[in-house]
C-alpha cells in the first residue's frame, strides 16, 4: 500500500497522535466533562487567535462560522465592503447576496492582496460601509493581504473588520487584539491538523454589540445561541465530540511550542520552496506570496492534471492545483501543520522526477539543493 502524503492546502495530514485521541471512547456533550472539555478550549483558542474575545467553536466547515460572522454582523441598516481576489473571497459575496446584505464588492487582481489603501479608497467613495469583510491568506491564489494595515484604517473609521483567516491562523502571524480585527475564523482542516468538522470564530465585544443590535435568518449558525451557552461552558446544539478531544490534544501542543516558532517554521518551508521553484525556472504565482502556502505557475509543456495524477498516483504526493480563473495553471504546496523540513525536501524532489518525466528541462536535484540550504540556514 502506497504512503500517501497530504501536501494539499486543507484538508492536511493529521499527527498519529491525534487519530489516536480521537479514536478513546465517546464522551456525552452534556456532562461535566464535556464543559471543562470546552472552558480549556476557550482559553487555548483565546490564545491561538491572540485576543481576550469570546472564541466560538462550531460542528462545520470554515463556511460555517464565515457565514455565522458575516450574517450576524451586517444586520439590516449597515453596509459591507467585500474584497474580492481569489476563490474564496469570492464565496463572502456570495453570502452577502444570499441573506440580502447590502454589500459592495472591490475585485482586486487575484495573486495580490488587499492593501489599506485599497480599502480608504473604497470608504472614501462609498460613506455608508461600515463592515469589511476579506481573506487573509487566500488558498486559491496564496496571496496575502494586509490585515494589521487594514486594521487600522477600519479602526479609525469605526467599521468592523472581519477576517476569514482559515489558512492563516495557527500558520502565520494572527494578531487579533493587536491589531484591532473583530471577527477571526478558521477550521479545524488547516494548521490545527484536525480532519475537517470545526470551525472557529473569535468575535470582540465591538461585534458582538453590532450582532445583539439586530435580527437576522439564522438558527444553527446564530452566534447569539453560542454565546448565551458559553457563559455556562455548555453548547447549544450536538457538537462534533470526538474532533474537540482531539483540538484539545493539539492546542495543547501549539501553546506549548508556542505561537512564535510555529510562524517562524512556517516561513522557513515557504522560502525553501519558493527557493526551489526559482531553482527549477517555475514562477512563484502570486505578487503578495503567503507563507501558509506556496503557488507555482505550471511551465509551458507541462499537463497539470497528469502532474498531479503522476505526483500522487506514482510518488504519493497529494498537491492541489488552481481553481476558478487558475484551473490548470498552477499548482499549490501546504506549509501548514504536520509538515516539516525533510517532508518538504522529498514533496520537492517528486515534482522533480515529474516534470523529468513530462520532458520538462532542468538540472535535476537543482531544486532539492536550493532547498535544503534555505532550511540549512533556518535550523541552525
Amino acid at each position: 500500500m502506497k504512503k500517501i502524503r497530504l501536501f494539499t492546502p486543507g484538508p492536511t495530514m493529521v499527527p498519529e497522535e491525534v487519530l489516536l485521541e480521537m479514536a478513546r471512547p465517546m464522551e456525552h456533550h452534556r456532562t461535566a466533562i464535556y464543559k471543562e472539555w470546552v472552558r480549556e478550549a476557550h482559553g487555548l483558542l483565546q490564545y491561538l487567535f491572540q485576543t481576550k474575545a469570546t472564541c466560538v467553536t462550531i460542528a462545520g466547515s470554515g463556511t460555517a462560522a464565515a457565514e455565522a460572522a458575516i450574517v450576524g454582523c451586517c444586520p439590516p441598516g449597515h453596509k459591507a465592503l467585500v474584497i474580492d481576489n481569489g476563490k474564496f473571497a469570492e464565496r463572502w459575496v456570495k453570502v452577502c447576496a444570499a441573506f440580502g446584505i447590502a454589500h459592495t464588492r472591490l475585485p482586486i487582481e487575484w495573486g495580490r492582496g488587499a492593501k489599506g489603501t485599497d480599502v480608504s479608497k473604497a470608504m472614501d467613495a462609498d460613506p455608508k460601509i461600515d463592515t469589511v469583510i476579506l481573506v487573509h491568506s487566500e488558498t486559491s491564489t496564496a496571496a496575502l493581504s494586509d490585515i494589521a494595515g487594514i486594521g487600522r484604517v477600519t479602526r479609525d473609521r469605526g467599521a468592523l473588520l472581519i477576517v476569514d483567516g482559515i489558512t492563516a491562523v495557527g500558520a502565520i502571524p494572527c494578531k487579533m487584539d493587536e491589531w484591532g480585527v473583530d471577527a477571526y475564523i478558521t477550521g479545524s482542516q488547516k494548521a490545527l491538523m484536525l480532519p475537517p468538522g470545526l470551525a472557529f470564530v473569535a468575535v470582540s465585544d465591538r461585534a458582538w454589540e453590532r450582532i445583539e443590535s439586530g435580527k437576522m435568518p439564522m438558527l444553527y449558525n446564530d452566534l447569539k445561541a453560542y454565546r448565551k451557552s458559553l457563559a455556562e461552558w455548555d453548547v447549544p446544539y450536538t457538537p462534533a465530540v470526538s474532533l474537540v478531544r482531539g483540538l484539545l490534544w493539539v492546542l495543547r501542543g501549539i501553546k506549548e511550542r508556542g505561537l512564535e516558532s510555529i510562524w517562524a517554521e512556517t516561513a522557513m518551508l515557504a522560502r525553501g520552496t519558493q527557493a526551489a521553484a526559482e531553482a527549477l525556472g517555475l514562477k512563484v504565482f502570486p505578487a503578495d506570496p503567503v507563507d501558509s502556502v506556496t503557488a507555482m505557475v505550471v511551465p509551458q509543456g507541462v499537463d497539470e492534471g497528469a502532474l498531479r495524477k503522476t505526483m500522487r498516483g506514482k510518488y504519493g504526493f497529494q498537491i492541489a492545483g488552481g481553481q476558478g480563473e487558475l484551473k490548470g495553471k498552477i499548482i499549490r504546496f501546504s506549509h501548514m501543520g504536520y509538515v516539516d523540513a525533510f517532508d518538504t525536501i522529498a514533496v520537492i524532489s517528486a515534482l522533480e522526477m515529474t516534470l523529468r518525466g513530462q520532458g520538462y528541462k532542468f538540472s535535476l536535484g537543482a531544486g532539492v539543493s536550493a532547498a535544503q540550504a534555505v532550511f540549512a540556514e533556518g535550523m541552525k
